[in-house]
């Protein structure tokens, strides 16, 4: 009953000031929980991350001990190669001796290791071991001519080196000339 600015009024305007401040207080909350679900999800993307990580890591430590493995036991098994080999050259590669060397080149394919090393081969000194040094006459390069012991390789790493007699040129590389010493004589 009594006029909009008797107490009516003002209640009417504290019941509006209520009711604009409860969205408010409504998106505090809301605020709150949106950046605690931020949160959630950069720690759930975080923890994901590092064990995808740590799974990367342990499966190239795991293939990394089975391949030492491998090379390990190649390595034992070249002595017996070597065998097998000199065997193969004085023709005594024979009857239950073939079989058995037969398996145990198997073995070695079965790892992935090849033999390398060829008498016309250019001498490399990543792959071959240089014994003996003579010269010849029709090479263009330092080649080895003979192979005294073959050397072995796991896809690119070197396992042995090959054991080789190197021919180099005869008449030996010809002396580069340096030009800024030309330039300073004349």
């Amino acid at each position: 009953p009594s006029a909009a600015g008797g107490p009516e009024g003002e209640q009417m305007s504290e019941q509006d000031t209520r009711v604009a401040e409860q969205p408010a207080a409504v998106a505090a909350p809301a605020d709150d929980t949106a950046r605690q679900l931020a949160e959630r999800t950069e720690d759930l993307q975080r923890v994901t991350a590092e064990y995808a990580n740590y799974r990367r890591r342990v499966d190239r430590d795991r293939q990394l001990v089975v391949d030492q493995a491998a090379e390990r036991f190649a390595a034992q098994l070249f002595p017996i190669v070597d065998d097998i080999e000199r065997a193969r050259d004085h023709g005594d590669l024979t009857g239950a001796f073939k079989g058995v060397a037969d398996r145990v080149l198997g073995l070695l394919d079965g790892l992935g290791v090849e033999a390398f090393g060829v008498a016309g081969d250019p001498f490399d000194p990543a792959l071959h071991e240089a014994v003996m040094h003579d010269t010849a006459e029709g090479i263009d390069v330092p080649t080895a001519t003979t192979v005294l012991r073959q050397g072995f390789r796991r896809g690119e790493r070197v396992l042995r080196t090959a054991m080789v007699a190197v021919s180099e040129p005869a008449g030996g590389a010809a002396p580069v000339e340096d030009s800024t010493e030309d330039e300073a004589a004349g």
